[in-house]
């Protein structure tokens, strides 16, 4: 391909966000799934509240700012999936078509995330169910252990739940971009917000909010180690979609006249809010019963459930918390499939609806074993742990990492420096030159250190 096709504006085949809200939205849906939601809070809580959340907002201008804005510019330019627009632009920039490759480790990420991903997200839906019915009422420890048990115990009803979220899913993607993926952030980004702010009120009625405040953003310095720095610089590239090719296919919607700079400042500073505020609903109902704000999955399923059913109309704070994290896990989960559905569109002229179904029966049928990893093969175990624990760490630790770095390397160092110029010609030179700098040294190093603290080398 010579230099002026190359140069030429290319149109994607499925679209285009209808306006720059509407990308900053979807963005901002797939960076807030379920970890966001109680991991953030947590870790900012137990690493210096305050001073943990200033380091956080360093490390993620200078590793997630520069890193999403290479994944938006190559989505961009490319205007195809991952994988065809890493083996365009490798063409076009130097010659080769190797650069696919990474496309592939992004889109091989993604799939198997959503594969346990959909099956947590059930998790939330099986809640939000007992508690419109009442039956996380009168609970005490013991039960809302039991409850919890006699789920993860049960391959039928995780199955149940994990299809319903599955079918969602499909059902929204095969709809295209403005009638499918549009419609649905417009309608739960705003609905998610919305849920936040009553939660956050209820919050501050039936909590002791200060001791909310006070875990979440009082800084204690003394709480600051190497562990928590490395820990703020993971939450600063795990928290915004990252490495999964989600970006980079979010960004081939986008219009050539948008800012990328400008909407990646408003994605993060929104995501950073949101997970604040969640904090800001937790944590105050937390403390107020003298309880702990566990790690994991148990503050969310365990913690919780005993708190709400200590409150005052609890059933009604616990049935909107459960569907604001329903929601929360929908948005995710789009960004998780598109990137996969728009490939098989592309490379075997599917229709959306026929490679939406495709892809999601895959996904749906590798979530299984995910599935039986909570029962019939919990004892079945290997390398890391359970065939989901071995999931978890396969994408999240080496494939994410991985993809995320290549994909800035490529954006930086590959990437002629006039187009680069041209992805980003609405800012001055200073913003440029700072991006160029952070995506060339800062964010690398970045997430390098970070991938050899994820696998124990640090």
């Amino acid at each position: 391909m010579n230099n002026h096709q190359g140069n030429q504006e290319r149109f994607s085949l499925h679209g285009q966000w209808s306006s720059r809200m509407t990308f900053i939205l979807a963005v901002t849906g797939s960076a807030i799934g379920l970890g966001n939601i109680w991991k953030f809070p947590y870790i900012a809580g137990d690493n210096g509240g305050g001073a943990f959340v200033l380091i956080y907002l360093i490390c993620i201008f200078v590793i997630g700012f520069p890193i999403m804005v290479s994944e938006i510019m190559i989505g961009r330019k490319g205007r195809r999936n991952p994988i065809t627009s890493m083996k365009i632009l490798g063409l076009e920039e130097q010659g080769s078509e190797n650069w696919k490759w990474v496309g592939l480790i992004g889109l091989m990420a993604g799939f198997i995330i959503l594969s346990y991903y959909s099956v947590i997200a059930g998790w939330t839906l099986h809640y939000f169910k007992m508690s419109l019915l009442g039956e996380l009422s009168n609970l005490n420890s013991e039960s809302v252990q039991t409850i919890f048990g006699e789920l993860t115990g049960s391959a039928i009803t995780q199955l149940m739940y994990h299809t319903a979220f599955m079918a969602i899913t499909v059902a929204i993607i095969a709809k295209g971009i403005k009638d499918g993926l549009e419609r649905a952030v417009k309608l739960m980004m705003p609905g998610l917000l919305f849920i936040l702010i009553v939660l956050l009120f209820y919050s501050i009625l039936q909590g002791d909010f200060m001791a909310g405040v006070n875990f979440l953003l009082m800084p204690d310095f003394t709480k600051i180690t190497s562990q928590s720095v490395l820990a703020a610089m993971g939450q600063a590239f795990f928290t915004l979609s990252l490495g999964m090719g989600c970006i980079v296919m979010y960004g081939a919607y986008l219009p050539k006249n948008e800012s990328i700079i400008g909407t990646t400042t408003t994605i993060i500073f929104c995501d950073t809010i949101i997970a604040l505020l969640a904090g800001l609903v937790i944590f105050p109902i937390v403390f107020q019963f003298g309880l702990k704000p566990t790690d994991g999955p148990g503050l969310i399923f365990l913690t919780l459930p005993l708190a709400f059913n200590e409150i005052t109309g609890g059933y009604i704070f616990s049935g909107l918390f459960f569907i604001l994290l329903a929601f929360a896990a929908i948005t995710s989960a789009l960004s998780l499939l598109e990137p996969s559905v728009a490939w098989m569109i592309e490379n075997k002229n599917y229709s959306r609806g026929k490679s939406a179904l495709i892809i999601g029966v895959l996904i749906w049928l590798l979530g299984f074993l995910s599935i039986f990893s909570f029962n019939i093969l919990s004892g079945f175990t290997f390398w890391k742990g359970t065939l989901f624990d071995n999931f978890d760490y396969l994408a999240s630790n080496i494939l994410l990492p991985l993809s995320g770095l290549l994909f800035t390397i490529f954006a930086s160092w590959i990437m002629k420096k006039e187009n680069s110029i041209e992805e980003l010609s609405d800012v001055s030179r200073r913003v440029y030159k700072l991006w160029r700098f952070g995506a060339r040294y800062i964010a690398p190093i970045g997430v390098i250190l970070v991938f050899l603290n994820a696998i124990g080398i640090i």
